[in-house]
């Protein structure tokens, strides 16, 4: 029986490469342009999704059975087409949850201590003037967190922001009210305007796109920061700008944007007190092992005829199932 295909839009942790050239041929994208991304697709029984799939890449891919999301968030996919063509799309919920959070916890840490201004001004200006910024710092402990999504990456958030630092955590969740004890529920308004940390940590979809207006980022307290390890989408970017740029709050994290990579003219490059990253909040190699581990399970589960563990579009299962079973039969 001839090996089947599974298609890589990028590369993935090398253990897990191997773990699936046990079970199948690996393919890794030699681009993510559209054309290499659907011309891969056309053979392919399983895709690993790192980068956002055309639309138009489901009318090619005879053979697809399943798209797998390599993280949590599937707004790279697009759900309705594949449910069309009665395709699976599953994701690796949680898997690195615990590396988001901790990333959003470093970045408050870094912003209440003025870390990134003073070690620049320690390397530019030299040690007093570096020290003069001391006082500019504040503590964690006895401070409020807001949390928007209190998923498993805002519940990681509340755990080590509560035990660790003894904060206050409120959250609003847009499906629901939060799950965990210690987070109190609240609305999106209190997050913003009673907040000394407001953390985004919610999936993007049609709920929550542009859910961030002007409005909301103005309410906030002249001292609080905004830490965005969701979507930059979840954000009206440009209210973001403004209010950053007249200094209305004490600063921000910004590990995602509406236009990825961030444009060299975009003027958050030149404040001090916003901190940037490249959208790397949940990668490390512990991270990435994690997320593997999840999607190897469920390219075996689909190459089984088994629906994946974490099926997205769940509504379509039968569909789904009787077209995954008809193509593995033909082999």
């Amino acid at each position: 029986m001839t090996k089947k295909i599974v298609f890589l839009t990028n590369p993935i942790h090398p253990e897990i490469h191997a773990e699936l050239e046990t079970v199948a041929r690996v393919v890794v994208s030699p681009s993510t342009s559209d054309l290499d991304l659907i011309a891969g697709a056309e053979s392919a029984s399983v895709i690993v999704v790192r980068h956002p799939l055309p639309p138009a890449l489901f009318e090619r891919a005879s053979q697809l059975v399943g798209v797998l999301r390599h993280g949590a968030g599937v707004d790279m996919v697009p759900i309705d087409v594949a449910s069309q063509h009665h395709i699976a799309v599953g994701n690796a919920p949680g898997a690195n949850a615990r590396t988001v959070a901790e990333f959003a916890v470093g970045q408050m840490l870094a912003l209440a201590h003025k870390s990134a201004a003073i070690n620049m001004k320690i390397r530019t200006e030299g040690w007093g003037q570096a020290r003069a910024m001391a006082d500019q710092g504040f503590d964690l402990a006895g401070k409020r967190v807001g949390l928007v999504g209190v998923g498993a990456i805002g519940q990681a958030v509340a755990k080590i922001c509560h035990a660790g630092f003894g904060m206050e955590v409120i959250g609003y969740r847009p499906s629901g009210r939060p799950s965990l004890d210690i987070i109190e529920s609240v609305s999106l308004e209190q997050i913003f305007s009673d907040s000394d940390f407001v953390v985004l940590a919610c999936p993007l979809n049609d709920q929550t796109r542009g859910l961030i207006n002007r409005s909301l980022l103005e309410s906030m307290q002249s001292t609080a920061c905004l830490i965005n390890v969701a979507r930059g989408a979840v954000v009206d970017q440009e209210a973001l700008v403004d209010v950053l740029v007249a200094k209305k709050i004490a600063g921000a994290a910004l590990d995602v944007f509406t236009q990825q990579p961030l444009p060299a003219s975009s003027p958050l490059y030149r404040l001090d007190h916003v901190l940037l990253s490249p959208h790397m909040a949940g990668i490390t190699d512990d991270s990435l092992k994690a997320v593997g581990a999840s999607v190897a399970a469920q390219v075996k589960q689909l190459l089984r005829g088994e629906l994946p563990e974490h099926l997205v579009n769940r509504s379509h299962s039968a569909e789904i199932l009787v077209r995954l079973r008809q193509l593995l039969k033909r082999d």
